[in-house]
């Protein structure tokens, strides 16, 4: 006789801020969540030291510290944490089916997504080396730890303007790698980084290296027009060329931009499959704070809520 296939209330997919807000609140509202951490349980805050901008830490806290705070609370409620990554799903059948590991299935009423999203990188052993010791792909999240210092960003797209930008508020310089050229973002965001006093931008250069032992003092760059290799002096390095939202499983059945991120109706967490959710950076391609998340997080188990009241599932 076969095993009979596990139903769930509540099936949550990743574990960042988003995912376990959700938890929280589908907890304590008795749904009974089950939390698939995914291949990076904590998600992004995990590689992040010092977290300064999170409401109720006055002190700041490290970023694996508050993830394990968040898993901590939900699991008191009673969420089911288990570590899985979600291989394969089927929205067309209701419940819907879910494959866990390439092996397990699962059957959900509801489905909440915040799988979020991952940065890309340039792929330098240093820059994994030095990550949260100087190498950064969050501006908004890091740049107030190097306030008056000399930085560099690599990007020549809206975001790494916009980062740019932000970073010239607080640092004494700001020198923008740009591999082209030419920047390809938007006219009005190049106006700005080009009236900038502060900001440099060194055009055709690539980056070679991120110099520093325990934390960034430079970068190695190459000038793609003279060949000319050197070193320039700067407090920290950060990558904005861009991130890949981590929602390919899903694919052939969530209505998604360009770019891989979920699309919801405005207002809301709803996916244009009833009864799956989606938050977090799997969702938000503006915001992308830990913040941000937890309260889609929020909304995400709200939706699931009233949906399994609505339908008679709860």
């Amino acid at each position: 006789m076969s095993e009979e296939i596990e139903k769930i209330k509540v099936l949550i997919i990743g574990s960042g801020p988003a995912g376990y807000t959700a938890a929280i609140y589908a907890a304590r509202a008795g749904l009974n969540p089950v939390l698939y951490t995914g291949i990076q349980p904590g998600g992004q805050l995990t590689i992040t030291n010092d977290v300064e901008n999170y409401p109720g830490y006055p002190d700041g806290v490290m970023g694996p510290e508050m993830m394990e705070d968040f898993r901590k609370q939900a699991e008191r409620f009673g969420t089911d944490v288990r570590f899985g990554l979600v291989t394969k799903v089927d929205f067309d059948s209701q419940p819907h089916k879910v494959t866990v590991d390439d092996s397990q299935e699962i059957l959900a009423e509801t489905v909440i997504i915040s799988t979020g999203a991952s940065a890309k990188w340039l792929g330098l052993e240093s820059e994994t080396r030095l990550n949260g010791k100087g190498v950064s792909a969050c501006a908004v999240c890091d740049g107030f730890f190097f306030k008056g210092l000399e930085v560099a960003i690599v990007g020549g797209g809206d975001t790494a303007c916009e980062e740019a930008s932000y970073l010239s508020n607080i640092c004494s310089k700001v020198y923008m790698i740009v591999r082209r050229d030419e920047l390809r973002a938007s006219q009005i965001m190049q106006n700005r980084v080009m009236k900038n006093p502060k900001i440099e931008i060194l055009w055709n250069h690539e980056t070679v290296e991120i110099l520093g032992e325990e934390e960034v003092t430079g970068v190695k760059l190459k000038n793609n027009k003279t060949n000319d290799i050197y070193n320039l002096a700067v407090g920290a390095f950060f990558v904005a060329i861009g991130h890949q939202p981590n929602t390919e499983v899903f694919q052939p059945f969530i209505k998604m931009d360009e770019n891989g991120y979920i699309q919801t109706i405005p207002g809301t967490t709803k996916t244009n499959i009833p009864g799956v959710f989606a938050c977090g950076d799997a969702q938000d391609h503006v915001y992308r704070q830990a913040v941000t998340a937890a309260g889609t997080g929020c909304m995400a188990a709200l939706d699931a809520e009233r949906y399994l009241s609505e339908h008679e599932l709860s």
